[in-house]
């Protein structure tokens, strides 16, 4: 059922990862993260009215779902100028989806941290790594085992993040 979800979830900590990178700073502004997954291609397969079901739920969490096609969810994020220069990124998803994320690594560009989410539908760990290709681009990997509305899940996501403009302002969903 939260399918969208926990990629979403693994987008925004393989995200907040990538602003981390030691060598490239990341560029202000709004950014796009998309998100391919197995489960993210099955979604094609839901009937419109459970989808719909799904988004409402998401929207009682305070989530707004990415849109979804062709197996990719992409959403946007915004990266302002002070946390461009302190290499983070919003804590809010994190906080919200319940996860913490640790043991962050970086190698030049190339990073790896672990997480973990515990909330009353997301339950388990997981492991992101990837690289800051330059200041506008990023790609990786995700990968979570748990449970999800304690249903038993192991979910693999590939992430790209772009560069869309300096204005956050713009919606490029």
């Amino acid at each position: 059922m939260r399918i969208q979800n926990i990629s979403l979830t693994l987008a925004t900590l393989l995200f907040t990862a990538a602003a981390n990178a030691a060598e490239i700073s990341i560029k202000p502004g709004l950014w796009e993260i998309t998100t391919t997954s197995n489960l993210l291609s099955l979604t094609s397969q839901l009937p419109p009215d459970q989808m719909q079901n799904i988004n409402e739920l998401a929207k009682e969490y305070g989530v707004e779902l990415p849109d979804i096609k062709d197996g990719a969810a992409k959403s946007t994020t915004c990266v302002t100028p002070e946390m461009a220069k302190q290499k983070i990124v919003p804590s809010t998803f994190e906080n919200q989806a319940g996860c913490t994320v640790g043991n962050i690594t970086r190698n030049g560009n190339a990073y790896r941290m672990n997480y973990v989410c515990k909330n009353p539908q997301l339950e388990g760990s997981g492991e992101a790594h990837g690289t800051l290709t330059d200041t506008q681009h990023f790609n990786g990997q995700t990968t979570f085992n748990g449970t999800v509305q304690g249903n038993p899940i192991n979910e693999q996501a590939n992430i790209q993040g772009k560069w869309m403009g300096a204005n956050c302002n713009i919606a490029n969903n």
